[in-house]
């Protein structure tokens, strides 16, 4: 075991060839690898980041910005190949053919094309903006097919296999939504759930929950079958929260609506006339604190019970689980209602090592937090307590005026050092009483080791060499395993220094993160957000 808090720091800035463009590769390189690839780890690690940081002369602004590349780490017979493509997106094809940003993206605003006369690019700004189909951010099965996604109503159909791009699905074509996250729950039988925002009743906003059964016997498209099976109301009428994820117990869904904001009343007249970026649309709610919404899973009915807490940001949640009548939510969160997407702008993530750490001391501080809700308020007393699970400090308590007020136990907590990117044994321990989680730790927001909680007893592990910068662990559970953490981590790292290959895959043992091998690669790899271990 290592204390999570022993800080490594980079003075040479090597983490700033992370957010560096990359070409895609003709064809898979073979990795060498060192140490024993487990024989029974035969298929593929996929993942997804930006991979272009400009185009032309014009620059990405946002970590979240650059277009997106396809990664794949293939094992075979003990042999690892790594290869790579660009996701052929509207917004990657266009800005390639006309080498210039053509749509806005999250950070960055992409402006008229200079060469129409100045009528034409004055309407260009009345019609509306094109939504990014950017999908940078996580790949995912539907039935037999695999999707890149980023957060909007645009998802990507690929091929696993060869990288290469299929198709754009507008999601809008089957179900009120205007954009979901790229954290659906998917559970064992293939059954998908997601979450965004929608317009519900009266032309207010709502947050629309939903559902995607695996492929039937008839072998019609899942996305054919998709429809909404919970509907959240929102705390402002006109300003949804930003939702980066959800939680799903066995019977529960939960919806944690936190006091970022997006304006849409500005998001609408500021792109039509003036031409801004989803950032500028973003505002802090200073005095809402955070919501949790629960719904039942079986009957879609909405539980209307005022549970609130302080304010904080929440980008992903861990596990959700039922027990004893009390919903256990376990999130990785940032304290505070300021947006945490301020502070990763490109610029400030390429400063030298001590501007990065001065940035980040402004910054919401990272939390891993266990919240409680009890799932019976009924005749409860006022004041009181309500949580009565044995090993858990965090507490609801009901006030005067029907809130039932949520104080959390940290699990989790370091000056400038995120617990962040989380995944558990999802197969086995989804919805479930669970012991362990591995998230990516960042260091001032740059990634620089693995770890390992107990979310019981709040032992880490940490797996961390200098001037290396991992990417988030992928847990994939070993075929005979029997204990919960019985299994490998999957990470890519990044090598920027002299003398070494510049990236490789990093295979861990799951119990203590030791190294069981590791395969070298002669290129650099950028940033990874999300993926998967495809068997």
């Amino acid at each position: 075991m290592f204390l999570y808090t022993c800080r490594i720091e980079h003075p040479a800035g090597g983490y700033k060839k992370i957010f560096e463009t990359v070409e895609e590769l003709a064809e898979p390189l073979p990795a060498v690898v060192t140490g024993v690839i487990p024989p029974w780890l035969k298929g593929s690690l996929l993942r997804l980041g930006p991979g272009l940081f400009e185009i032309g002369e014009e620059q990405f602004y946002h970590l979240f910005d650059g277009q997106a590349l396809f990664h794949k780490f293939d094992f075979k017979n003990g042999a690892v190949t790594y290869h790579r493509k660009f996701v052929r997106t509207d917004a990657y094809v266009r800005a390639m053919t006309e080498n210039r940003i053509v749509i806005t993206e999250f950070g960055t605003f992409a402006f008229p094309d200079p060469c129409k006369n100045i009528f034409s690019r004055f309407f260009s700004y009345f019609k509306g903006v094109e939504v990014t189909d950017n999908a940078l951010v996580n790949v995912y099965p539907v039935g037999e097919d695999f999707y890149a996604c980023t957060e909007t109503n645009y998802i990507t159909k690929v091929n696993p296999e060869t990288l290469e791009t299929i198709s754009k699905v507008d999601l809008c074509n089957y179900v009120s939504i205007n954009g979901v996250t790229a954290h659906p729950h998917i559970e064992n039988d293939g059954t998908v759930y997601n979450i965004g925002n929608c317009f519900g009743k009266g032309c207010s906003i709502a947050y629309n929950l939903v559902k995607i059964p695996p492929t039937q016997k008839d072998k019609v498209d899942p996305l054919e079958r998709m429809k909404v099976v919970v509907q959240f109301p929102c705390s402002d009428r006109f300003k949804p929260s930003y939702v980066h994820s959800f939680g799903m117990s066995e019977n529960y869904f939960v919806l944690v609506e936190t006091p970022v904001k997006i304006n849409l009343l500005k998001f609408l007249s500021a792109w039509s006339i003036r031409g801004a970026n989803y950032m500028d649309c973003f505002e802090s709610n200073e005095t809402m604190g955070t919501w949790f919404h629960i719904a039942t899973k079986k009957t879609g009915e909405y539980q209307n019970i005022k549970f609130r807490t302080s304010a904080i940001n929440v980008f992903h949640h861990i596990n959700t689980y039922e027990e004893d009548g009390f919903l256990v939510v376990d999130l990785c969160t940032w304290k505070g209602f300021e947006f945490v997407y301020n502070y990763l702008y490109l610029a400030n993530l390429k400063e030298n090592w001590d501007e990065v750490k001065k940035n980040a001391m402004m910054a919401p501080q990272p939390e891993v937090r266990r919240y409680v809700l009890p799932l019976d308020v009924d005749r409860v007393e006022q004041g009181k307590n309500l949580i009565c699970l044995p090993y858990t400090t965090a507490t609801a308590t009901m006030w005067a005026d029907g809130t039932v007020w949520l104080e959390p136990e940290v699990l989790f907590s370091g000056p400038r050092q995120a617990f962040e990117f989380p995944q558990i044994n999802y197969k086995k321990f989804s919805m479930k009483n669970y012991t362990y989680a591995y998230a990516l730790g960042l260091n001032h927001f740059i990634p620089d080791r693995i770890c390992k909680l107990n979310v019981k007893t709040k032992e880490t592990w940490v797996w961390q060499e200098p001037d290396s910068y991992p990417s988030e662990p992928i847990f994939v559970a070993s075929p005979d395993a029997v204990d919960e953490d019985d299994g490998v981590i999957l990470t890519v790292v990044v090598t920027p220094g002299a003398g070494q290959r510049p990236a490789y895959l990093l295979i861990l043992n799951a119990k203590d993160l030791t190294e069981v091998a590791r395969a070298e690669v002669e290129t650099i790899i950028p940033v990874t957000f999300h993926g998967m271990y495809k068997p």
